[in-house]
């Protein structure tokens, strides 16, 4: 058994030579197709990534992601073609897009003038970075940028948000009550009310339909953007008011 394994392992030996060889090679032809695919690409390391066989594109909560089973390895990355279109992005529109069928504005709450550019918000009453968010969109509207919010509570986070989206969508001022509790008011009594009750389970509806899992969740422009991303949602305005502007 030693003696045979002895023979063996020469064998061995040249099996690995052969393929560190073959790998190099193959390392080596990548990197000279991808400097003359992506020209203007410039890199200074190139080696063989961990990521080994097939690879599949999944949508989660609206982000794409790739998954490698072969080595078990989850990619959050940008996929572009030779001629630098991300496709990635594409994806991401295209399931935004059929999000998008899915929801029903007529049973959104309504914030904000109806000229103004619309944004498509998840929120939730005690979510601290919803309430940053509302704090972010006052202060846009005092700068002379309102926007109009179509508003669906999502209500299976946090054990209040659905007593208090019912208070919000039973009260006469539903704008001033949300402004109130979004501030940190705690009203001695929440109102209550079956118009109020329906609405918050219609917006579950919407909600598990769209696939929404966090908070603050925005689609803006065809474009969906999840938690507070403040640099995003300056970019959407920004386009937003060239477009007004170019019209």
């Amino acid at each position: 058994m030693a003696a045979a394994a002895l023979l063996a392992s020469p064998v061995v030996s040249a099996q690995e030579k052969t393929e560190k060889v073959l790998l190099a090679k193959a390392a080596a032809e990548a990197e000279q197709q991808l400097k003359q695919t992506f020209t203007n690409l410039q890199f200074d390391d190139f080696e063989p990534a961990p990521v080994k066989g097939a690879i599949y594109q999944a949508s989660a909560g609206g982000r794409i992601v790739y998954y490698a089973p072969e080595s078990e390895h989850l990619l959050f990355a940008s996929i572009f073609d030779k001629n630098g279109v991300n496709l990635t992005a594409l994806a991401q529109e295209a399931g935004i897009s059929n999000r998008l069928k899915s929801i029903d504005s007529s049973q959104a709450l309504e914030i904000g003038p109806k000229d103004a550019p619309t944004v498509i918000e998840f929120t939730d009453p005690d979510c601290p970075y919803c309430r940053a968010l509302n704090r972010y969109w006052a202060a846009k509207a005092a700068e002379g940028k309102p926007v109009r919010r179509l508003i669906f509570f999502v209500s299976g986070i946090h054990p209040e948000a659905a007593a208090k989206s019912e208070h919000i969508l039973c009260s006469v001022d539903k704008a001033v009550a949300f402004k109130a509790i979004y501030s940190g008011a705690a009203p001695t009594a929440l109102r209550t009310c079956a118009e109020g009750r329906g609405k918050v389970e219609a917006h579950a509806k919407v909600v598990s339909a769209a696939g929404v899992s966090g908070t603050p969740t925005l689609i803006v422009g065809g474009k969906l953007i999840s938690g507070f991303q403040q640099a995003e949602i300056e970019a959407f305005l920004s386009s937003a008011k060239t477009n007004r502007v170019s019209r």
